[in-house]
């Protein structure tokens, strides 16, 4: 039975990291998973109900990738949070959209429409940015970054740097804004007075 409601979810996020949350009927859902409507109903009340687990399940894959690439023994704390930057690069600017950060994708859209999917994707981003300050604190400590005043206002500048860059990427469809970004995030890591 959950792997009926992961395959449900699993098929939801590729057609919501494509076409976004309003873009996709379920109609258009059940078709491609290949579920009746009752096996739908079943794991999730309402089209908000299942919106809300499929950002928790992609939050919680992606708070494991996180501790994978900001966690990596082998690194120091700046040399991991420039692989976090870069990965976050290769991802919203590739052609794989089911690669794609759902909570870059949805917060727009989702932010008036869902109480619910809101505050998954708040815990989400507060989560994202608690880990990034950590590191940013740890890079004080192994010597590779300075001692930033408060590393959690870092970490917020930071990831909405990002935030921006992936939404004028999606404008522009090109790399420009990336590289902006990830030549941004270089200077405010290794410049302690501009955080």
């Amino acid at each position: 039975m959950t792997d009926t409601r992961q395959h449900i979810l699993a098929t939801g996020r590729a057609l919501v990291a494509r076409h976004g949350y309003t873009g996709v009927g379920l109609s258009e859902l059940l078709r491609e998973a290949g579920v009746p409507k009752g096996s739908f109903y079943h794991f999730f009340k309402s089209k908000e109900a299942f919106g809300c687990a499929l950002l928790d399940s992609f939050v919680d894959g992606y708070a494991e990738d996180l501790s994978a690439t900001l966690g990596a023994p082998d690194k120091d704390a700046r040399a991991r949070l420039m692989a976090y930057f870069e990965g976050w690069r290769m991802r919203q600017s590739g052609e794989a959209y089911e690669a794609r950060c759902l909570v870059v994708k949805l917060s727009a859209e989702v932010a008036e429409l869902s109480p619910g999917m809101r505050d998954v994707l708040d815990r989400g981003v507060s989560a994202i940015i608690a880990r990034l300050a950590a590191v940013i604190r740890e890079g004080a400590g192994d010597g590779s970054l300075p001692a930033h005043p408060d590393p959690h206002m870092l970490a917020t500048t930071l990831y909405q740097i990002w935030l921006g860059a992936s939404l004028m990427g999606a404008l522009s469809r090109d790399t420009i804004p990336y590289d902006g970004a990830m030549t941004a995030t270089a200077a405010l890591l290794d410049n302690k007075g501009h955080a």
